[in-house]
C-alpha cells in the first residue's frame, strides 16, 4: 500500500504537464509502443489520478467503521463465519494484486514522462546549437 501511495505521489510531483502524454501509448521495456491500445498515457494518467482518492476513501471508510456497525454485520452474517477467513484471504490477495498493478502502471507512466521531457530537452539543445 505504501509503495502505491509513494508511486502516485512521485507521479503527481513529476508530471507537471499531463498534456505531453496525449497520443503517447504504453510500451513494454525494450519493445515498440503498443499503438493497438486505445488508451494513451494521458487517459491512463487521468485514470490513475481518479483512482487514488477512491483508494484513500476506501481505506478511511474501513478505518472509521464503528464497533456498532460491526456488531450488526456480525449478527446478520453468523452463518458465513466458517468462510470468513477464506473470503478475507481472497479479497486481500485481490487488493494486493490490484495495488501492485496500479503501482507498476504509475511508475511506468512517470518513467515515460521523464523520457518525453528528456527528448524535448535534447531536441531544444540541438535546435539551439
Amino acid at each position: 500500500m505504501e509503495q502505491y501511495f509513494s508511486a502516485t505521489q512521485e507521479m503527481e510531483q513529476e508530471v507537471m504537464f499531463p498534456s505531453l502524454l496525449r497520443g503517447v501509448f504504453p510500451q513494454q521495456d525494450g519493445a515498440a509502443p503498443d499503438t493497438g491500445s486505445h488508451t494513451d498515457l494521458y487517459e491512463r494518467y487521468q485514470l490513475l489520478k481518479a483512482i487514488k482518492p477512491m483508494v484513500e476513501k476506501g481505506l478511511t471508510s474501513v478505518n472509521d467503521q464503528s464497533p456498532a456497525d460491526t456488531d450488526t454485520d456480525t449478527a446478520l452474517d453468523e452463518g458465513a463465519d466458517s468462510n470468513l477467513e477464506e473470503r478475507l484471504s481472497h479479497h486481500v490477495n485481490g487488493l494486493q494484486q490490484v495495488l501492485t498493478d496500479l503501482t507498476k502502471n504509475t511508475k511506468a507512466l512517470t518513467r515515460r514522462y521523464s523520457q518525453i521531457l528528456e527528448q524535448i530537452s535534447l531536441s531544444e539543445d540541438q535546435s539551439n546549437s
